[in-house]
């Protein structure tokens, strides 16, 4: 492995994993893109370098906090929570494998738009709840929820990440040098160092608090000023969260026995988002400033919310009807049939003319039908009436792109945006009844063609980093190009 003059690193790391550049530094080391060669995807990894020299015992010490942090994460099996693939040891330090999510944290969303509005904050709020509850059930605390470790994706996911706090949920005192931050800490734990679900909790409301006001609940100059404050004073007065408000300071109540319980907390952050779909005046409606990132934190939101937050163009369509029993699925949907006569990919097609690169492992497509498309280049392919299908021989996903409605038992919209590729379209992500299980899929629906990517639930968000290649390289061009 190399590094250049900018402190950039190149390179294989153990033998599999490619860095391609930085994603982000903090005081105890940085975090890298990957791409996995082996199985073909990108990934993140933690790499641990601490600032400054530490003696052999510390370093004892801070290799087995990461070693904890990767179990930890690794117990947690939740759409919510980032995923951990491995762990290497080097030479000094260990690096984590984990999950890469294009994405914006929360802290730098408050950052660059300001305030969020109630309704999008209790979305957030909703999906770090969840998060929580499965961590709490695997035995595990967080200890360090703030907004700089939630996750906005850009395809609206929200997700819980860096557990190097985290400890087994038994209660005991923590030491003062793994204290987290000042501003998102328990009083319980600043004064007494006790960590609880209750504490997590509190962090939670704090971090509900920064994303709709702006800042923490007790933010000042200095840690001491903080501290005093946290031991002594209630939370700063709240001014924009509106209905958020009695949630948030529930939350952040001094006595942990008084905090809102998970149940009660679900339902108060549903009740605000019914109030946030109101109808609003049209007066209002008009004077609101524009967020881009807005709409991607709407997956999180439960179904019927996300219906009436929809844009009118979208919430106003009639419910997809499912087809009855005997009626054989028409258009893109039919590709989600097993096929036993699809046949290995015809020879790669030439790059088409500025377009997109593919990496290594992908094959160029190109159809009469009018588009071209990257595929992995081991799958194989077949043509359903108004679609070409492509299947991964080894597991359940499926690529189908053509023409026709997209009709599926048990069809339920989870999250629709509008997002401009050669011509404007609209994506839609949706889950749906499988002949075995259920499925997950997104689609890119066009003026003329529908790109389907569809897996079995559980393995949708792992591969949805191959369906984002698959969309940067399809491209619309005429039959005659």
């Amino acid at each position: 492995m190399t590094t250049d003059g900018t402190g950039q690193r190149f390179g294989l790391i153990a033998g599999r994993y490619q860095l391609r550049g930085q994603l982000g530094v903090g005081g105890m080391g940085r975090v890298w893109l990957a791409y996995d060669e082996m199985l073909g995807r990108d990934v993140a990894i933690k790499e641990v370098a601490p600032r400054h020299a530490l003696s052999p015992e510390e370093s004892d010490e801070l290799c087995r906090l990461i070693l904890r942090e990767a179990r930890a994460t690794a117990r947690i099996n939740h759409p919510h929570v980032v995923q951990i693939y491995d762990v290497i040891q080097s030479e000094e330090w260990p690096w984590i494998v984990m999950e890469y999510i294009p994405s914006l944290s929360l802290h730098k969303m408050i950052q660059h738009e300001g305030p969020l509005p109630p309704g999008e904050v209790a979305v957030i709020g909703l999906a770090l709840l969840e998060a929580l509850n499965a961590a709490h059930e695997a035995g595990i605390l967080h200890r360090d929820v703030k907004p700089d470790n939630v996750l906005i994706g850009e395809d609206g996911r929200v997700v819980l990440t860096d557990f190097g706090l985290a400890r087994e949920a038994d209660g005991r005192m923590t030491q003062t040098n793994q204290l987290g931050t000042p501003q998102y800490v328990a009083p319980e734990r600043a004064q007494k160092g006790i960590s609880s679900r209750e504490a997590d909790f509190w962090s939670l409301g704090a971090t509900l608090y920064a994303a709709v006001e702006g800042r923490s609940p007790y933010q000042r100059k200095t840690m001491m000023e903080t501290l005093t404050l946290l031991a002594t004073q209630p939370p700063d007065p709240m001014t924009r969260a509106g209905a958020l408000e009695p949630v948030v300071m529930g939350l952040l109540r001094r006595e942990p026995a008084e905090r809102l319980t998970p149940d009660q907390l679900e339902a108060a952050l549903k009740a605000v988002l019914e109030g946030a779909c109101e109808p609003k005046p049209a007066s209002a409606r008009s004077h609101r400033r524009r967020r881009p990132l807005r709409r991607r934190a709407l997956a999180a939101m439960p179904a019927v919310a996300l219906m009436l937050l929809l844009p009118a163009a979208v919430a106003g369509e009639p419910p997809v009807a499912a087809p009855t029993p005997d009626e054989v699925p028409r258009g893109v949907m039919a590709c989600d049939t097993p096929n036993r006569t699809a046949k290995p990919l015809p020879p790669s097609a030439e790059t088409p003319p500025g377009k997109y690169e593919l990496m290594e492992g992908w094959a160029w497509y190109r159809d009469p039908a009018g588009f071209s498309v990257g595929v992995p280049s081991h799958w194989r392919y077949w043509h359903a009436r108004e679609a070409v299908c492509f299947q991964d021989p080894s597991s359940s996903r499926i690529l189908g792109i053509g023409a026709g409605p997209l009709e599926a038992p048990g069809y339920q919209l989870l999250f629709s945006k509008e997002i401009m590729i050669a011509e404007p379209a609209l994506e839609r992500e949706f889950v749906y009844d499988g002949d075995e299980r259920k499925r997950h899929a997104v689609a890119l629906v066009t003026a003329t063609l529908t790109v389907l990517w569809a897996s079995d639930d559980f393995d949708f968000q792992p591969s949805r980093a191959l369906y984002d290649v698959v969309r940067a390289s399809f491209q619309a061009y005429t039959s005659t190009s």
